[in-house]
């Protein structure tokens, strides 16, 4: 049988997003997927849960380099991680996929939406979609959420991990020799990290 071809099917028909973005790894195999199907992403680095300040400019540089050799847009938000602590203070116990992530996605995605609406994008979509150590349900609940403050902004609940991504991901990390992070990105992330060497021993942005 005749493998069906991966198509998508971006809200309202839009030929721009606005694309939330938490490092090169993860992506840049979405990004390119766009481009082929006539869709042009601008990038939106927001993500101040990462830790230490030298993690996130190191993502955020490499986020920028791959930006920057497609000719793409890249805004980088504000790293405010004192008030992201502060969001989801009381959940620093939480497991990966708790109660403590759906806060974390709620506040960028919450960001990402009220820049898209400032800024003229009527969709907006994560590559935190992409990864498997990610709950979709999550990612689709804070999506929903996060636009629900403006009725000019669509949330794309794109499943990242189909249509041969995650297998393109791995040559184009090899082709630009992606910094190949080791843990999600928090204090909490890290802590876990060190406490499951076994379990981190794959890299976050291995295939899904």
């Amino acid at each position: 049988m005749k493998k069906k071809k991966f198509e998508l099917e971006v809200p309202g028909g839009a030929d721009k997003v606005l694309l939330h973005t938490c490092c090169a790894p993860c992506s840049s195999a979405i990004i390119e997927c766009l481009l082929n199907h006539g869709i042009r992403p601008t990038i939106y680095y927001c993500n101040p849960n990462i830790y230490p300040l030298e993690e996130y400019n190191i993502r955020k540089d490499e986020c920028t380099r791959y930006a920057q050799s497609l000719g793409l847009d890249i805004v980088d938000a504000d790293y405010d991680h004192a008030f992201w602590r502060c969001t989801v203070a009381g959940l620093e116990n939480e497991p990966e996929r708790g109660g403590r992530c759906l806060k974390c996605f709620k506040m960028r995605l919450a960001d990402t939406a009220r820049y898209a609406h400032e800024h003229g994008f009527s969709v907006i979509t994560t590559t935190l979609a992409s990864s498997r150590w990610k709950s979709l349900e999550q990612i689709n609940e804070a999506g929903h959420w996060a636009v629900a403050a403006y009725p000019d902004v669509t949330w794309w609940e794109q499943n990242w991990r189909r249509g041969g991504l995650s297998e393109r991901r791995i040559a184009i990390i090899k082709e630009y020799n992606f910094y190949n992070q080791q843990y999600c990105g928090c204090e909490f992330s890290m802590r876990k990290h060190d406490e499951e060497p076994t379990l981190s021993s794959l890299p976050l942005s291995s295939p899904q």
